[in-house]
């Protein structure tokens, strides 16, 4: 590609102004309608009450919309904000950004962390932030360049839009380079032609592996946040700075950071091997883990374990990951749980033959494309997963919806004439990738498929296909978002952890089944409570910064178990709280953490009610999410349903049919979940429909005009 052979829309001159502890006070707006190009000041009280990162993108986006502004109306935007932190190599995990748009999937505020080179970027060209808006009438690709001082919108050449092929042809291009030293200074934003087909596209964020010699990308994938991108018309983003080096976020003591992560990797040099195996492994370490505790997703949710899941056991994993490389997703993290396959021939589609570098498996991916399917098969999760990335696909997303898909196959609620000759039944590895190939094309049921649970069920409803109570019931998704790979049917605080959420169940807010389940370490709806607020606040913290949540707790100080609240890896909190401080020379300690956080939170509770949503029954589960649905799910487990029923409810289930078992589960189940919800609306504020008092907001320094003005009728 010849980036010179573009037509150039519009180009500015601009100086680039650095940071400064961890700001540069700057927001770059881009409208491809009219292709303006302009430079915004963040308001000093956005920078007060949102900080950075999620919450500037909330603010930004509830500026730039009405609340009845469509996903695909041409003032809904696109918003990309690292945070303060991000951009740093002292420490482990500092190079995320936050993403958020309003959803197609959900119609309502859709946010999604990334790891990879492009926030950072974003951070040392200028800007705190990056807003995207309009619609333009021809593919365009942005260029934001801080080593020039210059900012261009061109005309995308024709051809494809997976991001492998063009993420490599663009960075090569920008970098005018083929050398490690200058791809390396180069990002792309990029989706894929299935972005251009469904709802549930996904943002591939690209990054040059120095040692491997290869692009490759971390995603931002809930939500359709890159169907978005491909409706706007733009094909790509591109970042390139002039170098990264040690303080371009102008920290105020880098000495103090510098101490943090040094103490950091000797814990995960010391530690990593004996705690989590993240850098031999990933997060794949997890799916044996899970499949012991009854926790990993198998035929859509029914179940939790399966006897074939030795086939796809963590030390599985770790023979087709590469060894020995520094798998980091942003310089200086210490981590390296960013694992790859090297060299994987596919067998499919029209990049068959081709070898390849195929990010991951993460643990995610080890279900959503393959046990969730009830496949045990690696090599099918393998290619899956590079089609996904490459397509843009959430594999989150498609993994759920293929698990729903697959469990109406074998009701009658599909069947090879509604499907197009597909044979959807679990296990189908073949039509399953088939499937998947049809998504990225618009064709058949694929573009059916591609619309996501939600409207899945409302259209096989109206179609008669089958009964509706049945589809809510096994069709995992809550606010229209997908669940991620976990079954909470035997912790209730992660049922809340999920169906809570202000976006959608995604286990970034609260993963609390551990201490639930397993540990029995919050009993009381009280501590559950205290947990369902503590917990995503704390992680909301992680969206405000740019930083990842895996350095805080997937390797842990020797003490830890030790410490008064091990759950919260305290020695972590406060390398965080340090962190923060040094890099800003603001006064800081947890408890501040937290406040942040919740104004955040809530601004997003409230963005929500704004939009037609953020109540009670918002909140609503689907029954698969709590307990059996199915006569061959209660069966499964039927001692142990039978001891909880005597047990937990006081009924003895002796001469009780296996229907009257199930109502009597059900019905217990679901009581305790609407108890729950008391319990955490209360913790967090909020009133008995979920909506937060002004007392609350007030409380909070978060009464703003226009957040009591959207509350106050709703009270």
């Amino acid at each position: 590609m010849d980036i010179n052979s573009l037509k150039v829309i519009k180009e500015i001159s601009y100086n680039v102004t650095p940071m400064d502890k961890g700001y540069t006070d700057k927001v770059l707006h881009v409208n491809v309608t009219d292709s303006s190009i302009t430079q915004k000041d963040v308001a000093p009280l956005m920078k007060e009450k949102f900080i950075g990162g999620k919450g500037y993108g909330l603010k930004l986006l509830w500026d730039a919309t009405k609340p009845d502004t469509k996903w695909n109306d041409p003032e809904n935007e696109i918003i990309i904000s690292p945070g303060p932190i991000a951009g740093i190599t002292q420490y482990s995990g500092t190079g995320k950004s936050l993403v958020v748009t309003i959803s197609p999937q959900t119609d309502s505020v859709m946010d999604s962390n990334v790891g990879g080179y492009f926030g950072p970027f974003l951070n040392f060209s200028g800007f705190d932030a990056l807003e995207l808006q309009g619609k333009s009438a021809k593919d365009v690709i942005i260029i934001i360049d801080g080593e020039a001082g210059k900012i261009k919108i061109v005309e995308a050449p024709e051809g494809t839009s997976d991001s492998h092929v063009l993420a490599d042809k663009l960075m090569k291009a920008i970098a005018n380079s083929d050398a490690g030293k200058d791809l390396v200074k180069v990002s792309v934003v990029s989706a894929g032609s299935a972005a251009e087909h469904s709802l549930i596209g996904m943002l591939n964020f690209s990054f040059y592996d120095t040692k491997r010699k290869e692009i490759r990308f971390k995603q931002a994938g809930r939500g359709g946040i890159g169907t978005v991108l491909r409706d706007k018309g733009i094909k790509a983003i591109v970042a390139k700075v002039p170098r990264i080096s040690g303080n371009l976020n102008n920290v105020v003591d880098m000495k103090a950071i510098m101490e943090r992560g040094k103490t950091f990797n000797k814990e995960m040099k010391d530690l990593d091997e004996s705690q989590a195996q993240m850098r031999s492994k990933g997060t794949a370490h997890l799916t044996n883990v899970m499949n012991d505790y009854n926790l990993l997703p198998v035929n859509n949710f029914k179940f939790g374990s399966h006897k074939d899941a030795d086939k796809i056991h963590g030390d599985v994993w770790k023979s087709y990951f590469t060894q020995g490389v520094p798998d980091g997703c942003w310089v200086g993290c210490n981590m390296s749980c960013a694992k790859g396959v090297d060299n994987y021939e596919l067998r499919s589609g029209p990049y068959a033959g081709d070898k390849v570098l195929v990010e991951g498996p993460e643990y995610e991916t080890t279900s959503s494309l393959g046990s969730i399917m009830g496949i045990f098969n690696p090599d099918f999760t393998i290619e899956s997963n590079f089609y996904c990335d490459t397509y843009g696909i959430c594999t989150i997303s498609w993994g759920t919806i293929m698990g729903f898909l697959m469990e109406c196959y074998e009701n009658g609620i599909l069947n090879e004439e509604r499907t197009g000759g597909l044979k959807l039944n679990f296990g189908n590895a073949d039509d399953s990738m088939k499937l998947l190939h049809l998504v990225a094309k618009g064709e058949g049921f694929g573009k059916i498929a591609g619309q996501g649970v939600r409207k899945l069920k409302k259209y096989f409803a109206e179609q008669g296909w089958g009964d509706a109570n049945f589809m809510q019931d096994i069709g995992m998704e809550n606010k229209g978002l997908e669940y991620s790979q976990y079954v909470s049917k035997e912790s209730l605080a992660q049922q809340g952890g999920y169906a809570m959420t202000n976006k959608g169940p995604q286990h970034d807010e609260a993963w609390l089944i551990f201490m639930d389940m397993v540990n029995n370490q919050i009993p009381t709806f009280e501590d559950k409570a205290e947990a369902l607020h503590y917990f995503p606040m704390f992680r909301t913290w992680f969206g405000l910064m740019g930083l990842c949540k895996l350095p805080w707790n997937d390797v842990e100080p020797e003490n830890n178990a030790e410490t008064d609240e091990p759950a919260k890896v305290p020695e972590h909190v406060d390398n965080y709280v340090a962190i923060y401080k040094a890099v800003t020379g603001k006064p800081f300690d947890k408890k501040e953490m937290i406040r942040m956080s919740e104004r955040v939170y809530n601004f997003q509770r409230v963005f929500n009610l704004r939009r037609g949503f953020g109540k009670r029954a918002d909140d609503a589960q689907p029954y698969r999410a709590a307990g059996p649905v199915t006569k061959e799910e209660y069966l499964s487990l039927e001692a142990q349903y039978d001891k909880q029923m005597k047990e937990d409810i006081g009924v003895d289930p002796k001469g009780k049919s296996l229907e009257e078992k199930m109502e009597i589960t059900r019905k217990h189940r679901e009581l305790q979940y609407e108890k729950l919800l008391d319990a955490v609306y209360m913790r967090r504020g909020w009133s008995k429909n979920g909506i937060p008092t002004i007392e609350h907001l007030k409380n909070l320094g978060m009464d703003l005009p226009e957040v009591i003005e959207t509350v106050t009728p709703h009270l």
